[in-house]
């Protein structure tokens, strides 16, 4: 498929800068039927039902950005991609000149870390003179806001750019589907009969970088680091028993659990996922979705595409904008149903689900 075929107009001001004041307090763009319905976040309460199991993402965003220099004196950026181990991470550097391995850097003025590698377009780096990277990152780090917050972070996103339930630290960029919901509207929805079961995603910085292929089969996904436990899969068996659907709280939980059940059955999972969705995709697990809009031609807006019809897809962010809702981290979000399998892009061809029907 040609990736050119998932572009769409976004005006520059619908790119949320700032949360809302309150989680809960967004706009929700419904896709149940084969028109848009325009919707408020609490909503969601209306279109779950008693026995339907809600997954959602326990990932914690750690404070990933840091700002130093070079031996040399040249200024450098790092951002942390994931922590390998207690003193050693696989980060993006910016600087002038991609610096060589054994090039050592100062950073936040706290920490020296050394180049021993490179994987790709990231940089392992070596703390020199600590052993608790992920104390130092607590210490001296930045919320990494996406590249398209154009503004510094500031106190308030150290706690809203984070959901809720976040418990398991790792993540460098926030599932933000699960940013529009407060302990307020769960606890109504558990007094409701949803049950709610977790996965775990570490969102990486790869999530924002763009497909610079041609055609989707020649783009390589990033690896994130995914769980999937054995009482998350029990839940979703549950689930089925009853009755119910499984609702699946953002792109991260769906890839989760996708990739749990990639054999055809969901079993417990623990390692890295590159499993890249796109349409065409026969989806094993997840019945429904909430996802906030993602941006053009990226691996994400090809996920939701496989999951609610490419054309139905397009369709509803059009009426997004002409609608005027926020768009990306801290935007607006969506509810999405099944589409037709059939519900294709131009260039798929034929053979298209056969192919990515993993």
């Amino acid at each position: 498929m040609r990736v050119a075929d998932f572009d769409y107009e976004l005006p520059p001001e619908l790119i949320a800068q700032v949360p809302l004041p309150a989680r809960a307090g967004s706009r929700l763009l419904v896709l149940e039927g084969e028109a848009p319905e325009d919707a408020r976040f609490p909503q969601i309460e209306s279109l779950l039902r008693p026995g339907d199991l809600l997954v959602l993402n326990d990932t914690r965003v750690i404070p990933a950005r840091l700002f130093g220099a070079k031996e040399s004196g040249g200024r450098v950026e790092v951002l942390v991609e994931r922590i390998e181990a207690s003193t050693r991470v696989l980060a993006m550097v910016r600087a002038s000149r991609a610096p060589k391995v054994g090039t050592r850097l100062r950073l936040a003025d706290a920490m020296t870390v050394e180049v021993t590698g490179r994987e790709g377009p990231f940089f392992r780096l070596e703390l020199v003179d600590h052993d608790d990277i992920l104390a130092l990152l607590k210490a001296h780090g930045e919320v990494p806001l996406p590249p398209y917050i154009e503004r510094a972070p500031g106190a308030e996103d150290e706690t809203r750019y984070q959901t809720v339930f976040a418990a398991r630290e790792g993540a460098v960029a926030a599932p933000t589907a699960g940013l529009h919901f407060d302990d307020a509207l769960l606890a109504r929805l558990r007094e409701a009969g949803v049950e709610t079961a977790t996965v775990t995603l570490h969102v990486g910085a790869g999530t924002f970088q763009p497909v610079k292929t041609e055609d989707t089969e020649s783009h390589v996904m990033h690896a994130e680091w995914v769980e999937v436990s054995e009482e998350a899969c029990a839940a979703v068996a549950a689930c089925r028993a009853r009755g119910g659907r499984v609702v699946a709280v953002g792109t991260t939980c769906v890839r989760s659990l996708e990739t749990a059940a990639a054999d055809g059955e969901l079993r417990p999972f623990q390692g890295e996922t590159r499993l890249f969705i796109q349409p065409g995709y026969r989806f094993r697990v997840v019945d429904r979705m909430v996802t906030n809009f993602h941006l053009p031609q990226s691996t994400l807006l090809m996920l939701v595409a496989a999951f609610a019809g490419y054309r139905r897809i397009l369709d509803a962010y059009r009426h997004a904008v002409e609608q005027r809702y926020r768009f990306f981290s801290y935007g607006d979000a969506m509810w999405l149903a099944p589409g037709r399998p059939d519900d294709l892009p131009p260039s798929a061809g034929a053979g298209a689900e056969e192919r990515n029907g993993v």
